[in-house]
């Protein structure tokens, strides 16, 4: 048997993950005094509320490499295969903690995949493996095919506040209030590199929802995959957003709430799109 594990970063929801049998390696978070399992110990409107009301900036820790140890030596008494789809390396340490617990178990039918990508995006390539699983295909062809397809899934996002990037430490406090005095609104992404990348910024939601239409007509999609619209908390922006996509002719799959993981960086009323572009 082939089996799909995913981190917490992917943000499925519980029951999905139990619909489609995934293993699940969960990320820690820690809100002041007190540490929460992310994807296990509140829903997704919760940790945005907690995040909105404290005064305390989350940290994550990454899973340790025993998590994954106990998944893969089950695997290996089992016969069964693994395809680890994980969260980028350039943004957490929870693919060295796998490559660290691969080496321990020394199975050799473990397949580690960094994502070099977050959230949605994950979920896309999981979704892809599942089906390739059940059609019966050889795990090392799957992962074959996941190492291609990672870099052709995609993640446009514009950001209503720069409060959070300062919080985390990726913008500094003085750039945040200034943008924040002017009304900037980030246009990011994911990068081939798997880190948060700043495709432009703008003055106004609307013209940042106008920015990230732009920057996704300007990608041919591959329509054998879906097209997913994001948010983070509070849906106002994401439904404009929708509005535009259903206007110029473009079919949503379904719209998605960005997780703990990635959310806590980018901060409420975020909005975006996460698709797969034609191969080059």
């Amino acid at each position: 048997m082939t089996r799909i594990l995913v981190d917490s970063s992917s943000d499925y929801g519980m029951k999905e993950i139990k619909e489609k049998n995934l293993e699940f390696v969960p990320i820690h978070i820690t809100i002041g005094e007190k540490d929460y399992i992310d994807g296990v110990d509140f829903e997704k409107d919760e940790f945005y509320e907690i995040l909105h009301s404290g005064s305390e900036f989350p940290k994550t820790s990454q899973p340790s490499p025993e998590a994954f140890v106990e998944i893969f030596e089950d695997a290996k008494a089992k016969g069964d295969s693994v395809i680890c789809l994980l969260l980028s390396s350039a943004l957490s340490g929870t693919f060295q903690s796998a490559v660290l617990a691969g080496s321990i178990v020394d199975y050799e039918n473990i397949y580690l995949i960094d994502s070099l990508t977050a959230t949605y995006p994950i979920k896309v390539l999981a979704d892809h493996a599942i089906r390739r699983a059940r059609e019966g295909m050889n795990p090392g062809n799957i992962a074959e095919e996941l190492e291609e397809l990672k870099s052709r899934v995609r993640l446009l996002a514009g950001l209503d506040t720069l409060e959070y990037l300062a919080k985390g430490g990726r913008l500094s406090k003085s750039a945040a209030a200034i943008g924040e005095l002017a009304n900037i609104k980030p246009i990011i992404t994911l990068t081939k590199e798997g880190s948060v990348g700043v495709l432009g910024k703008c003055i106004g939601r609307n013209k940042a929802i106008t920015q990230v239409f732009k920057h996704l007509t300007e990608i041919r999609l591959d329509p054998a995959f879906p097209l997913y619209t994001i948010y983070t908390y509070g849906t106002e922006n994401c439904g404009k957003f929708e509005e535009k996509l259903t206007e110029h002719g473009y079919s949503i799959d379904g719209r998605l709430q960005v997780g703990a993981t990635i959310g806590a960086h980018i901060g409420p009323d975020a909005f975006g799109v996460v698709f797969v572009a034609e191969p080059e």
